[in-house]
């Protein structure tokens, strides 16, 4: 089988090169179309990137491909037409949401798919914001989104925040199993990686905890409602019933996003036991996909009191599973946890893959 030509856009940024990165020798796409800002355009990506390569490999790989002007549709129309560009991902970092926007529309309106690492349209409310293991079933609004707009075979579906995949996933496998989850107060502990590079200046973090992140406990609190949603009337409508209150802490780590989590259940309440039962079995994506990507055990659970810990746990299972511990009875709630995901894999360019591997096999990526 021949692979699919992929394009990344952002692609000389820290999550551009993730995405390169993990690409480097995957079985259905191959890299073929590299676009950044016009300061990057027309060089090869080894010139646009001197100085400032994160990943091995990548230069071995796509050193000669020369960067495209990412806002250059003509250039994106004749790469799709010399089939050569079948769909991107999207690690753009305009600073302007609205110009975010109009970019991945533009894409999607030329029948090119968009997988976006960017919160633009995060609030679209025809856009899914995925999961893969949670809320698959989202994909179905791709065809609504695009007979409303008028597109052809191109969409815009988005992958969250990197900070909530440390307990979303975990909260899900609860719901699944019809426990009804009320309110949570989370606390994240969010490793330098996620301000992308060259990130918070090095006397800010060093011996230091920043307790604000912009933006963050906005997404924290918000982007879990939209993703454990439901399709309504063309739209995707928010969970209700759940409050989420969340702390954002920047700490000098590298990479590795924690969440210290309480939860308040309604009247049913699980045991300890069954808890640890629910999320040691929690598969959800039907084995029969084999997408690459995903891992063999999406919630992996260390019965050690002192884990998980980012060094030790960020890399489980290809740096895509969620890794729990300390699950134990909350004296105010009913259940507490810490949880552990690897912010630039599993909460970027690695979810964003499985994404794109789930609508593959879906058939909208074709």
């Amino acid at each position: 089988m021949s692979k699919i030509p992929v394009g990344i856009l952002g692609a000389t940024g820290m999550v551009g090169q993730q995405y390169l990165y993990l690409l480097l020798n995957h079985p259905w796409f191959e890299v073929t179309y590299l676009a950044a800002s016009p300061r990057s355009a027309g060089q090869k990506y080894r010139d646009a990137v001197a100085g400032r390569v994160h990943f091995p490999g990548i230069l071995e790989a796509a050193g000669d491909l020369i960067v495209a002007d990412a806002s250059d549709m003509d250039a994106a129309a004749s790469a799709q037409k010399a089939g050569t560009l079948n769909f991107v991902f999207s690690a753009v970092e305009l600073g302007d949401k609205e110009a975010t926007k109009k970019l991945e529309e533009a894409y999607a309106a030329a029948g090119i798919p968009v997988l976006s690492n960017d919160s633009a349209h995060r609030w679209t409310p025809d856009v899914p914001v995925l999961i893969a293991e949670v809320n698959h079933g989202h994909t179905g609004i791709i065809p609504l989104q695009q007979k409303a707009r008028g597109w052809d075979r191109g969409f815009i579906a988005v992958k969250p925040n990197c900070s909530i995949q440390s307990y979303t996933t975990p909260l899900y496998a609860l719901i699944q199993r019809g426990f009804q989850i009320k309110q949570l107060i989370v606390s994240t502990l969010q490793a330098v990686s996620g301000a992308g590079y060259p990130g918070v200046p090095s006397l800010d973090m060093i011996d230091n905890i920043v307790p604000y992140i912009g933006g963050e406990e906005e997404k924290s609190e918000e982007e879990p409602l939209k993703i454990l949603g439901s399709i309504q009337d063309g739209r995707i409508a928010n969970a209700q019933g759940i409050k989420i209150a969340a702390h954002c802490n920047r700490v000098p780590l590298t990479d590795g996003h924690t969440a210290c989590v309480s939860v308040l259940f309604g009247d049913k309440k699980p045991t300890i036991e069954e808890v640890k039962e629910i999320w040691g079995s929690f598969k959800s994506l039907p084995q029969e996909l084999e997408l690459p990507m995903a891992p063999l055990r999406p919630i992996i659970i260390r019965e050690e009191n002192n884990r998980p810990q980012p060094r030790r746990d960020r890399d489980a299972d290809k740096a895509m599973a969620v890794t729990v511990g300390r699950i134990r009875p909350c004296p105010v709630f009913d259940l507490r946890f810490v949880g552990l995901s690897h912010n630039t894999v599993r909460g970027a360019a690695g979810g964003g893959i499985l994404n794109a591997e789930l609508l593959h096999r879906q058939g909208y990526i074709k």
